[in-house]
């Protein structure tokens, strides 16, 4: 059971100094995906959700490592505030970050930039996908000129 309360201060409340205590349980090492994984316990009271970007660090700093293999997600605040929950992925390396984390986690970082067509193109894609059946639909790529 591993506690870090870190002091924070919120830009809009420049006066008062916040306390953030970050906790983890249901810890587990994944050797197949080489990575630990936990739920994330955040207490905030009197202030706002704290940022993934300082749980990666304060999660850096608990568990030795860089906040760049450290994959935050799925954070829900409790009603009324003070409590965060959420899940906290740390890999043995950013390599194997690559490998085994979605695409759009990626995307989230910076690591993979998603290249989305134009929705003009996606709709006649889309259109001239109805017209066949079957594995024909992935053969639809290309678009009329």
């Amino acid at each position: 059971f591993l506690v870090l309360t870190v002091a924070f201060s919120s830009p809009s409340r420049n006066t008062k100094m916040s306390e953030a205590t970050v906790r983890t349980r249901k810890f587990m090492t994944n050797r197949l995906l080489s990575r630990k994984q936990m739920v994330v316990d955040i207490l905030h009271p009197g202030a706002p959700t704290v940022k993934k970007t300082e749980v990666r660090e304060k999660l850096a700093r608990m568990y030795k490592t860089t906040p760049d293999t450290i994959f935050c997600y799925g954070f829900r605040t409790n009603f009324g505030g003070g409590k965060t929950s959420g899940f906290a992925l740390i890999y043995d390396s950013l390599d194997q970050a690559k490998k085994f984390e979605p695409k759009y986690r990626l995307a989230r970082h910076g690591l993979l930039e998603i290249k989305k067509a134009g929705r003009k193109q996606r709709k006649e894609r889309k259109n001239r996908q109805k017209k066949v059946r079957g594995t024909a639909k992935s053969k639809v790529g290309g678009g009329k000129k």
